[in-house]
């Protein structure tokens, strides 16, 4: 399951909740789009619910991050799980991707790079 809200200002959060595979990928690349399409690139995606992620969620991923930096945002990334975690290790994302231990880290980073 995929939600997302406002946090503060411009920054908004992206949850994503069990597995990211090709049931769950365009459900949160519908919301990559819609939040890019109302303006908004500064995103925080909560992956601490996401207990595996397949090569079409990682591609959405990158997708976005790429679409954020080109408009002068980014995506970072919180809570990883162990397993998602050697994913993103094992493809090199942990070397693209700005990654938190949980919001609370992500969101001051956000503030702190504004």
């Amino acid at each position: 399951m995929i939600r997302h809200h406002a946090l503060s200002g411009d920054l908004w959060l992206i949850t994503v909740d069990g597995r990211l595979d090709q049931n769950v990928t365009p459900d949160l690349e519908e919301t990559f789009n819609e939040l890019f399409e109302a303006g908004h690139t500064k995103l925080i995606v909560d992956l601490s619910g996401a207990t595996y992620i397949n090569s079409g969620g990682l591609r959405c991923l990158v997708a976005a991050w790429r679409r954020a930096r080109q408009h002068g945002g980014d995506v970072y990334l919180c809570g990883l799980r162990s397993r998602v975690n050697e994913v993103f290790s094992m493809v090199g994302f942990d070397k693209v991707f700005k990654v938190y231990p949980g919001r609370a880290e992500a969101t001051a980073a956000w503030q702190e790079a504004v």
